[in-house]
């Protein structure tokens, strides 16, 4: 919970300095706001803190005219990609700046996508404009609650959050049904959560040989009925594996079951963190390469839509210091994912650019692994990229957090010689790994994309027809 806690400018010269002061092109509001919210956890980054993100967000989606579009993109952003906290941000400054349309008590509806959503957006509201609530926000998240069941509300209670659930019933008045009113009425039985259960087992037992038998137990049921969901399944690996490893079969098929995986909207790069996880963890090698070469497969399997281009690729990837923890291992993967199922060439760039060979067979983790092992992690030189390029190709996917900086000026320069050296003009696709919100290419001159995602691949599938295919995409959702 991140609110809970709280009661085209389009150019071809190089117009604003990034965070790391190296020359850059702004991106169109548009873009720039779609760009943060594809990437941004509202956490710390390298360089920008939570906060500044926030506010960035907040300036955009006030500057912005087109009010729809920016519930569009919300909507996108949380119920395609599994993005939270930006949802609520932006839900909450949409309830402050839009009255009098029609439009928004069905945005406020369906941007919730679990009921602790509601809380979020309402503490998030409560917290920086107070009240009262706009009448809008209110029916929207009123006729939500309605979609959920009473374990649902029990599970997402909060009893001990400053906006409990029941607080959120009677901010909002939601229409009647019958768990809403056990919920009020005090008679809504607590959830039997897996988290509750464990507790539980560990509070009954009489020794710590006879807590081990209990939560293997618990962890048997859980897996058995399929009454844990796959992010939690992701993030008690260890847990399990060490708690009850007889269940290493069992747990190997939920995690490459294909359904569970397109119902969570896990981020791929979450699969890497838990293979992080396994990393120190006192297994069995056999049950340890299992439960590898089923998060393996689940990373394929959550990137069925991965494109597979005509001719030549190079997927350039950003190795610098500044893409140290999550950009690392969400560009990392997704090079691998690239490099797997295209006619491509992978280049390393940081102070200066190499080629690097991989086997293409080798895991998509295990690759991914090799690459991160492989940074230099010092500077950002995206002239490296066109100086070192060798060969002609059809397209150039460069990963990158585009906090370029040495050498000062962007790349365009270099971009033209390479061009002149090999006879052709690649496609180039920028990927802000990020969200810091400028490019080094002017914005009419590249395919720009933010995030990494099953519906990443899906857009690049048009991208070469449809330059603007994102935001024409965001632009497609209906309200």
């Amino acid at each position: 919970m991140k609110f809970n806690t709280l009661l085209k400018r389009e150019t071809r010269k190089p117009n604003t300095v990034n965070l790391a002061g190296g020359q850059a092109h702004a991106q169109s509001d548009k873009l720039e706001l779609v760009s943060i919210m594809l990437t941004s956890f509202l956490a710390d980054k390298f360089y920008s803190s939570g906060n500044e993100t926030a506010k960035r967000i907040t300036e955009l989606v006030n500057r912005i005219p087109d009010k729809r579009f920016v519930a569009k993109a919300a909507l996108y952003a949380r119920r395609e990609a599994g993005m939270r906290s930006v949802s609520h941000l932006v839900a909450g400054e949409l309830a402050h700046s839009v009255k009098g349309q029609d439009w928004t008590k069905r945005f406020f509806d369906r941007v919730v996508y679990r009921a602790d959503d509601v809380l979020e957006i309402l503490a998030y509201c409560m917290a920086v404009y107070g009240k009262p609530l706009p009448n809008a926000l209110k029916k929207g998240l009123g006729q939500a609650l309605t979609r959920f069941d009473g374990y649902q509300l029990a599970k997402y209670r909060r009893d001990s959050a400053e906006v409990k659930m029941v607080d959120a019933v009677n901010l909002v008045h939601p229409p009647h049904t019958e768990a809403i009113a056990q919920l009020v009425a005090g008679k809504l039985a607590p959830a039997e959560t897996w988290e509750a259960k464990l507790t539980q087992a560990g509070q009954a037992a009489e020794s710590e040989k006879d807590k081990a038998v209990k939560k293997a137990h618990v962890w048997a049921e859980l897996i058995s009925k399929r009454k844990i969901g796959y992010f939690a399944l992701l993030r008690n690996l260890r847990n399990i594996l060490e708690q009850a490893p007889e269940l290493v079969d069992e747990v190997v098929k939920l995690l490459v079951d294909e359904k569970l995986i397109q119902r969570s909207l896990v981020m791929p790069f979450r699969f890497r963190t838990a293979i992080d996880a396994l990393e120190d963890a006192d297994l069995p090698r056999r049950n340890r390469q299992k439960v590898v070469r089923a998060l393996s497969k689940a990373v394929d399997l959550s990137l069925a839509n991965v494109p597979v281009f005509d001719g030549r690729t190079l997927v350039a990837m950003d190795c610098s210091g500044s893409m140290l923890g999550k950009p690392m291992k969400i560009g990392s993967l997704f090079a691998s994912v690239l490099y797997k199922a295209n006619d491509a060439d992978l280049m390393l760039f940081s102070g200066d650019a190499r080629y690097m060979t991989l086997n293409s067979d080798d895991a998509t983790l295990s690759l991914a692994q090799r690459i991160e092992d492989k940074a230099e992690w010092s500077g950002t030189n995206f002239h490296a990229i066109f100086q070192r390029a060798n060969q002609a190709y059809d397209r150039i996917v460069i990963l990158s957090d585009m906090q370029a900086w040495m050498g000062h000026w962007t790349p365009k320069e270099q971009f033209d010689r390479y061009v002149g050296k090999v006879g052709k003009r690649p496609r180039i696709y920028s990927f802000d790994l990020a969200g810091y919100g400028t490019l080094q290419f002017p914005e009419k001159d590249v395919y720009t994309l933010a995030g990494f995602n099953d519906k990443t691949m899906e857009t690049m599938r048009f991208l070469e027809e449809d330059k603007s295919a994102l935001l024409r995409e965001i632009d497609r959702i209906s309200l």
